[in-house]
């Protein structure tokens, strides 16, 4: 039951991160992710006996378990690769970690390979419970395979303290979970190996150590589970609040839109999206539409800034009251001639200048000239 609601877990991620992805198809580190999660989900569901089994069916025994560990190291090799890309403005530490996780990853699958080659046929499907143990091949196949989780499981728990230190109080809690759970499997997978190192010599003894272990390895894996959905779940509900808050800001912005789009119909961008239904879709997307209509009213504003110094010659335009301004732009709307001259000099002028210099502020001046365009249409 735990390994299922793993997969499904590994299922909802990847697809969630498929649809980012494709709407930011170049960023690397987006890709990244959606490989280690695509990767640990064909890890998980090769690691189902079942899965196994039909794998050495149509191919032959120990190809399912070299598989299994391949994919699955693959998985943990692009989560170190996640976290060291995340990291701004640092490509060559991440060629460096690149070329050595690389490397290492190969070394680890290539051992693996030799050592199911090196096994005798009739053995090739071993398990950590086999009494064959003390066979050199099946031996170093747990040891080496064990070494590098405990490498990639340490690794990544590093990773994810070191930005835990660096994120936002939730994101940060997430990611120590998370850790907390990724340090939990370093300690099985040494416990693995102590296991495979204590049956060599005692075939088929200390059962209760590896019973022990399996569940250990269930709730560090349980752990790292719901660091990630909390992550996760704070990044929804964040993403969720910027949707509806730029929702209701692009509705609010309407009145004073659609008045300049009325005079300035050029000014209007994307008026008839082209090309693919997705690229329309993309076109529609909620912070997308508010952005862009933010744009077209500061540009219409302004074009009509010529006629605002006119109608108001004496009025400071760039700090005016919201009621004042509402009153001239409807004075400089109706001067406008329907046809501009394009030979007649026009001199833009500064109009609501925002009280600061970031986004927020230039809404929120131009939502109160909307507001106030709106009650005098009313």
């Amino acid at each position: 039951m735990f390994q299922e609601t793993v997969v499904v877990m590994l299922i909802v991620g990847a697809v969630w991160k498929i649809v980012d992805l494709a709407r930011a198809p170049h960023d690397r580190v987006l890709r990244i992710l959606v490989a280690c999660l695509l990767l640990l989900l064909a890890g998980e569901v090769l690691s189902f006996p079942e899965a196994n089994r039909a794998v050495d069916g149509f191919t032959a025994a120990g190809v399912g378990k070299v598989a299994f560990n391949a994919i699955f190291m693959s998985g943990l090799y692009a989560l170190i690769l996640f976290f060291v890309s995340s990291t701004r403005g640092a490509n060559d530490e991440y060629r460096r970690h690149l070329r050595i996780n690389t490397g290492l990853l190969a070394g680890v699958l290539i051992a693996l390979v030799i050592a199911m080659i090196a096994t005798p046929a009739d053995m090739r499907a071993h398990t950590l419970s086999t009494p064959d143990m003390a066979k050199p091949a099946i031996a170093g196949f747990y040891v080496i395979g064990n070494a590098y989780f405990v490498y990639a499981y340490l690794t990544s728990g590093l990773w994810a303290l070191r930005y835990a230190h660096m994120a936002s109080r939730h994101l940060a809690l997430g990611l120590r979970t998370m850790a907390v759970g990724l340090f939990g499997l370093t300690i099985t997978s040494v416990n693995r190996v102590v296991w495979v190192c204590l049956r060599i010599n005692e075939p088929g003894s200390h059962e209760a150590f590896n019973t022990v272990n399996w569940s250990m390895t269930d709730w560090s894996m349980g752990i790292v589970l719901i660091g990630i959905c909390y992550s996760a779940g704070v990044q929804l509900i964040t993403r969720w609040r910027s949707v509806v808050h730029h929702r209701r800001m692009y509705h609010e912005l309407t009145p004073l839109w659609t008045a300049l789009a009325a005079a300035y119909p050029e000014l209007v961008l994307n008026r008839a999206p082209a090309g693919s239904a997705w690229n329309r879709f993309r076109l529609r997307r909620t912070d997308e539409r508010f952005y862009r209509r933010l744009i077209e009213c500061r540009d219409g504003l302004v074009r009509l800034s010529p006629y605002l110094t006119r109608v108001a010659p004496d009025v400071d335009l760039a700090r005016g009251p919201a009621d004042q301004l509402a009153r001239h732009i409807t004075e400089a709307l109706a001067l406008k001639p329907a046809t501009e001259d394009p030979d007649t000099e026009l001199s833009a002028a500064r109009i609501a200048l925002p009280s600061g210099n970031d986004l927020g502020a230039d809404a929120r001046e131009l939502i109160a000239i909307s507001h106030a365009l709106h009650e005098r249409q009313s």
